[in-house]
């Protein structure tokens, strides 16, 4: 085994769901701005060039961070080992053997189900905790969560 980089892709309608999740925070900051700006009648000029600048920042956001996430999370499983690479900015590749992992997850949260995806979670003996695949279409993580814990179930030992 070595760190390398994984050979799947995330499902790609994890790009709508992390642009959805990024426009409503941006949404929530304009929200909070407007309202500022609305019971501070003195210092509009300022308020509207925060509120512009606000909107510059949060389209490059939405329309940079999802499709370059989608580019940089993958995963790989092995007979040996889980693969993981995720993040934008701060990028981070993982591995554990299978031998080591004590439990498997998998997660659908409301905005999740709408797209169709899910996110696993393989957890092992490690201090760096958990490795997590998000963005993987439902089919796809249901078929991994099988095929993990098949390939526990299979190895005698007590994966610590």
């Amino acid at each position: 085994m070595r760190l390398r980089p994984p050979r799947h892709l995330v499902s790609t309608k994890a790009v709508g769901y992390w642009t959805l999740r990024a426009l409503g925070g941006w949404l929530a900051v304009v929200a909070v701005q407007v309202v500022w700006m609305l019971n501070d009648g003195g210092h509009a000029r300022w308020h509207v060039a925060g509120l512009i600048l606000t909107g510059v920042l949060g389209a490059a956001h939405v329309i940079v961070m999802p499709r370059w996430r989608f580019r940089v999370h993958r995963w790989e499983v092995t007979s040996e080992a889980v693969y993981t690479q995720s993040g934008w900015f701060d990028q981070e590749r993982r591995i554990a053997p299978i031998s080591r992992i004590q439990t498997v997850d998998s997660e659908r949260g409301p905005f999740e189900r709408l797209f169709g995806l899910a996110n696993v979670t393989v957890t092992t003996a490690s201090a760096a905790g958990p490795l997590k695949i998000r963005g993987l279409a439902h089919d796809a993580a249901e078929q991994l969560v099988d095929r993990l814990t098949e390939g526990t179930a299979t190895d005698r030992s007590d994966a610590t």
